[in-house]
């Protein structure tokens, strides 16, 4: 166990807010833009989700690490955020069967973090000014210094971050010998979002983020999956595009956060920044389509520009956000595709929108019946 010492950490915003904690995890400085998830369990799947890569992230909940962390409960191979703030930290876990306890876990990951921040206050202040760059430093201790390691921080609009983070090289997931095949766009995907595609005997081959279409077109997919990921959908001109070229194959296309903004992207529709961003488990989110509401988990902070899905006419509003009325899915008029802006595959959070992994699947079978492949695969 890493041994306590109360050192002192630093935290500035660039409007100039100022806040003074202790340390845990990792010494050193680190910055991004900050954001708030308002989940009061599931941090590590949180901590992991690629998502979050360029965020320092305030957890809403009092207390974290209560349960420390298991090796089974990543969303990718390492912790993705930036840094991390907390009101209070537990040293001391409950749960028996846990690998390690939080603050070690952070340490290993050379993730720089801090504590007895007062959190409400902070996500009030962000939720009144909008996102803003940070940094959290315990070893630059005066303004004019964190003011420089600021100046150093990306500006995460207009910034393209998911080919750093997607997988260099191909890979399969599921098993070989399931009878639907997808091609899976990684640009950041969840390890959940897969297997709720195997758990739905789809076999997806994960391709690297600026793969070609004719690469793609290798697998012989009865569908696509276009994935979550970080950074601005508008810096993506490689992806969109991509998607364009998939949706003239009329295969069934599913998309997933990043990839429900590609898709908005590749019909003309615009996306633009949030004042600060949707991230927890808690967000209510009402299907068009069936008339019924779900809470849903959430983690982004761009989003599809209302005005621009009003001007096309094989565009579709499927699902609205309670909260804001912002939108949360879109389908195609003119092709079997659609996509949500929030994350089905809910880890952490309820399970109340695993629906649409169904849909995804029933869409293919359904395709895969015209086309007479579902009787070839299944021979």
């Amino acid at each position: 166990m890493t041994e306590r010492i109360n050192t002192p950490a630093w935290l500035l915003l660039e409007d100039g807010t100022f806040f003074k904690g202790i340390s845990f995890g990792a010494k050193g400085t680190a910055g991004g833009e900050i954001c708030f998830n308002t989940g009061m369990t599931g941090y590590q799947e949180v901590f992991t989700d690629p998502s979050y890569t360029g965020q320092v992230l305030i957890m809403n909940n009092a207390y974290v690490g209560n349960y420390g962390v298991k090796k089974e409960d990543v969303e990718s191979e390492s912790v993705k955020i930036k840094a991390l703030i907390c009101k209070n930290i537990s040293h001391r876990y409950s749960r028996m069967t846990a690998d390690d306890g939080l603050e070690d876990y952070l340490v290993k990951n050379n993730i720089v973090a801090i504590y007895d921040v007062d959190t409400r206050a902070l996500v009030q202040h962000i939720r009144s000014k909008g996102a803003m760059n940070c940094v959290i430093s315990t070893e630059v201790t005066d303004e004019v210094g964190l003011r420089a390691e600021l100046a150093k921080v990306p500006n995460m609009d207009g910034l393209e971050l998911s080919s750093q983070i997607s997988t260099t090289e191909a890979y399969t997931f599921g098993s070989p010998n399931a009878p639907i095949r997808v091609a899976v766009m990684d640009y950041g995907v969840k390890r959940h979002i897969l297997q709720c595609l195997a758990d739905r005997n789809v076999y997806a081959k994960v391709f690297p983020a600026k793969t070609s279409f004719a690469t793609l077109q290798e697998f012989e997919p009865h569908g696509y999956f276009i994935s979550n990921g970080p950074g601005d959908p508008a810096s993506m001109d490689y992806a969109v595009s991509t998607v364009r070229e998939i949706l003239e194959t009329k295969k069934p296309f599913f998309g997933i956060c990043l990839g429900h903004q590609l898709l908005a992207r590749a019909n003309d529709i615009s996306t633009f920044k949030m004042h600060h961003g949707h991230r927890g488990l808690n967000h209510p989110v009402k299907n068009l389509i069936t008339g019924k509401s779900e809470i849903t988990t959430q983690n982004h902070g761009f989003g599809v520009d209302p005005d621009s899905v009003k001007g096309n006419s094989n565009v579709e509003i499927t699902h609205i956000n309670l909260n804001d009325g912002s939108i949360e899915g879109i389908r195609l008029k003119n092709k079997p595709a659609f996509s949500v802006q929030y994350h089905p595959e809910s880890t952490p959070g309820p399970h109340d929108s695993r629906y649409l992994f169904d849909d995804f699947v029933a869409m293919i079978e359904k395709d895969m019946t015209k086309s007479g492949k579902m009787k070839e695969e299944v021979a």
